[in-house]
């Protein structure tokens, strides 16, 4: 029997078809499949976590069947409570499937530590730019002691005791500086208690 006349016979087209037929009747069982087991159709809506403690957050995607997991803490945000959820991914209105992880950066206790400069010897100005660039606020009142310079740093104050450089203070501390009032006969002593 030859090739042409083998493909020909009802033999082999009886088979052609179960094989069509079995493809088919695959395809449609795990395209079935796939659908139950993915949940394709299930939406569920991401709530607005934002400002709420762990506690909360757990007691709300657990009614969703959702999982969150915490990422990072951002800087110290005072308008949000100590360690709520400040930013969440996916963010919220977004449609995600059950046992999907809600992504969670937190707000510290606290601001962070920062090391003093020294700023000693440096113009007003300059003390101002650097203590504003790493996040501490400026009293208006500065305090004026007895020196040559005037408006040079001889100190730097903080809840009323002098400061060192290198000492660590939370971040957006209020800062008093102490300047020269240029009518000294000579350059200020600096003495720190520790």
């Amino acid at each position: 029997m030859s090739l042409i006349q083998f493909v020909k016979s009802k033999t082999f087209l009886r088979q052609l078809l179960i094989a069509v037929v079995g493809l088919v009747i695959f395809i449609f069982a795990v395209m079935k499949w796939l659908s139950i087991s993915t949940n394709h159709s299930q939406k569920i809506e991401v709530p607005n976590l934002e400002k709420m403690t762990l506690i909360e957050v757990e007691k709300v995607l657990e009614e969703l069947d959702l999982n969150f997991e915490v990422i990072d803490s951002a800087s110290y945000n005072p308008k949000f409570p100590n360690k709520s959820v400040i930013d969440q991914d996916p963010e919220v209105g977004d449609f995600v499937k059950e046992n999907r992880k809600i992504y969670l950066t937190l707000n510290p206790s606290n601001y962070a530590n920062v090391e003093m400069p020294d700023l000693y010897g440096k113009t007003k100005r300059q003390a101002y730019s650097q203590l504003l660039a790493i996040g501490f606020r400026i009293n208006s009142k500065e305090l004026y002691v007895s020196d040559i310079a005037k408006d040079v740093v001889r100190g730097l104050k903080f809840n009323g005791k002098d400061l060192k450089t290198g000492a660590k203070i939370p971040k957006n501390s209020l800062i008093t500086l102490k300047l020269g009032d240029g009518r000294g006969k000579g350059r200020y002593k600096q003495t720190i208690v520790e």
